[in-house]
């Protein structure tokens, strides 16, 4: 056989340019149903578009923003939650400085 690649890896995707699908002489005749054609097989292959192609970097795309959004979303309640932390911080600061100056004044 002459042809390069198989049927399930063609060396080219392009129906028109691959090696039609004859008997071989060593196939003894009638093996197969009369009526096959390559039709089918031409279709299937024209079905494989571009489209079909790129889903695999479609599914990664849409992962990998999934996953920024969830980083984002993390990183965002952890400024949050050291936001509050700072608050408290705050507060018990200036509570600390009312009690001394109240202290101060009272004496």
């Amino acid at each position: 056989m002459n042809a390069i690649g198989t049927i399930d890896r063609p060396h080219t995707h392009d129906p028109k340019k691959q090696a039609p699908m004859n008997p071989s002489a060593r196939e003894p005749i009638g093996s197969a149903t009369p009526d096959v054609t390559t039709t089918g097989a031409n279709d299937s292959r024209q079905n494989r578009t571009r489209e079909m192609q790129l889903i695999p970097e479609a599914l990664a795309r849409a992962h990998m923003q999934e996953r920024r959004r969830e980083a984002e979303a993390e990183h965002q309640a952890v400024r949050l939650i050291a936001a509050r932390r700072m608050q408290r911080r705050a507060e018990r600061v200036s509570l600390r400085a009312r009690r001394a100056l109240a202290m101060a004044v009272m004496q």
